[in-house]
């Protein structure tokens, strides 16, 4: 399981043209399932990005997590971070996980997150979505359960 984080002033997704969701001061995650991947990789990611502490405190310096600074989430499912692009010019994406084990997977994630009493909007899984982000910092992170 992989994930983009990136530190947001405030982000949206429009959802197939229509429907928007907005979060203020955040994180917006962008996440891709493996095939491989369980319930395991979600619960050390939850874990992981809740208690990064990657939020300024007074003196400009990161020391706060996302639960300190009562921080929202967008969760935007992404299968193409699970692309390969070693060989040829056009990714492979053998090891995203299937969709129907990937949408459990995405909304057990979404769950997880809720239950630790964050704020979470999410996109539509497997829908057209155009993301609208401003990217406080600019800081993002990368983190894959993958290399525990």
């Amino acid at each position: 399981m992989i994930a983009v984080i990136q530190r947001v002033i405030n982000a949206n997704v429009k959802i197939n043209n229509s429907e928007q969701r907005t979060i203020n001061h955040g994180l917006v995650i962008l996440l891709g399932l493996h095939k491989n991947d369980t319930e395991k990789d979600i619960t050390y990611l939850v874990d992981k990005i809740i208690s990064l502490r990657i939020f300024n405190d007074k003196n400009n310096k990161m020391n706060y997590s996302l639960l300190d600074v009562n921080g929202s989430v967008l969760i935007i499912s992404q299968f193409t971070l699970c692309g390969d692009t070693y060989k040829g010019r056009r990714p492979s994406f053998l090891n995203a996980a299937h969709p129907k084990k990937a949408m459990v997977l995405y909304n057990d994630f979404v769950k997880l997150f809720k239950q630790k009493s964050v704020d979470v909007k999410t996109g539509e899984f497997g829908a057209h979505m155009d993301v609208t982000i401003v990217n406080n910092g600019p800081v993002t992170f990368v983190i894959d359960s993958n290399n525990l």
